[in-house]
């Protein structure tokens, strides 16, 4: 079980708090607890990355809805990203909450998102892909290999210090006031706070250092993702120029129609048409099922409407902890063609007591309380 704490306690909101709110609340608690007011302490730091995970659902209204609904069981391997935050992971999602450059504090010390000796480490750009799944790939599992064209660092690229912060990647002002100097900083527009800039580059490659390359990558997709559903593998995004951190990958789950089957949440629905003679007298058949078909048993006096459960045959839950059913709906087919012969056959029985419909047929919700007693 979950040891995480509730979001919205997190940060302080009610669970009908608007996204202005939630907004206002999270740069209260962010600045709190920001490292640049909390140096070297380790308790600031994770509330400071909690309260970024916190947010990073909360603000997005389909991860707050799954959240809402789910818990923390659906912020986890579902496809809200399922990793760790990191420093560089929130001030390159979340600068704009304060306003600029990644910290509340950047007037004073110049930027969230630094290296050693206060530069800027950059973050390349996430890629967005979309990845179409069977039924039986989704019920199983898979691992897909594809071909994704990235922004890579290219060979033959030098880098030189940036003349602008002289490779501080941050510019220093110094203001005279009634108080005395005060000294200010912002990141360097030339060098985006990286502290270096392109210095030679080879045919093809852009001003960043960067060039576009074909690349394999093998997913591995979990049992029971949703049509929807988005995961993420980190640092398979475009590359960062001058060493920085490369993005995520982003897959963006897309669920096949199936032939046959139909998906209720983590159950399986299929629509059995027999005839009224299987069902008056019973029959066994095939039906399809993740996997293969398997053989269920069809009692007599079977009345449409029915609803045969197999228990365990649905489709594992995407965290782990259970697994749905395959549901088989019974509906008794009418023909709408007869011979000669088979009108004589069928008029002889038409006044059979047997034949009769019970008097409670007609009345109204019978065949939902039926649905009831047979599921």
């Amino acid at each position: 079980m979950s040891t995480k704490r509730d979001f919205y306690e997190i940060l302080g909101v009610s669970k009908t708090a608007s996204p202005e709110e939630i907004k206002k609340a999270y740069r209260k608690v962010a600045i709190q607890f920001h490292p640049d007011k909390n140096p070297d302490n380790k308790e600031a730091e994770e509330k400071f990355k909690e309260a970024a995970e916190a947010y990073e659902i909360l603000s997005d209204p389909d991860k707050r809805a799954k959240y809402d609904r789910f818990g923390h069981a659906g912020a986890g391997a579902g496809g809200y990203g399922g990793h760790t935050m990191n420093m560089d992971d929130i001030f390159s999602q979340f600068g704009d909450i304060f306003g600029g450059g990644g910290s509340p504090f950047d007037s004073f010390f110049g930027g969230g998102s630094r290296s050693s000796g206060g530069r800027r480490q950059r973050k390349g750009s996430n890629l967005r892909i979309k990845l179409k799944l069977s039924l039986d790939e989704i019920a199983n599992g898979v691992e897909k290999k594809i071909k994704v064209n990235r922004l890579m660092r290219a060979d033959g690229v030098t880098f030189k210090t940036c003349t602008t912060c002289q490779g501080t990647g941050q510019i220093r002002k110094v203001v005279n006031t009634m108080l005395g100097q005060m000294v200010s900083a912002s990141t360097c527009s030339q060098c985006d706070g990286s502290g270096q800039i392109i210095d030679k580059r080879p045919h093809g490659v852009d001003n960043s250092g960067l060039i576009s390359k074909e690349e394999v990558i093998s997913i591995k997709v979990p049992a029971g993702v949703a049509d929807g559903m988005q995961l993420s593998m980190s640092g398979k995004g475009n590359e960062a120029p001058g060493g920085g951190i490369a993005g995520d990958l982003l897959i963006l789950i897309e669920e096949q129609e199936d032939q046959f089957l139909k998906r209720d949440g983590n159950n399986l629905v299929y629509d059995l048409y027999i005839s009224f003679i299987d069902a008056a007298l019973g029959t066994a058949v095939e039906v399809p099922s993740v996997g293969g078909k398997v053989k269920i048993k069809i009692e007599p006096g079977t009345q449409s409407g029915r609803i045969l459960r197999l228990r365990g045959k649905g489709l594992k839950d995407v965290n782990g902890y259970e697994t749905g059913d395959q549901l088989i709906y019974i509906n008794v087919w009418t023909p709408k063609k007869l011979t000669s012969e088979e009108k004589a056959k069928l008029e002889t029985l038409r006044h059979s007591p047997n034949f009769i419909p019970h008097p409670d047929a007609n009345e109204k919700g019978f065949f939902e309380r039926m649905k009831e007693i047979f599921n």
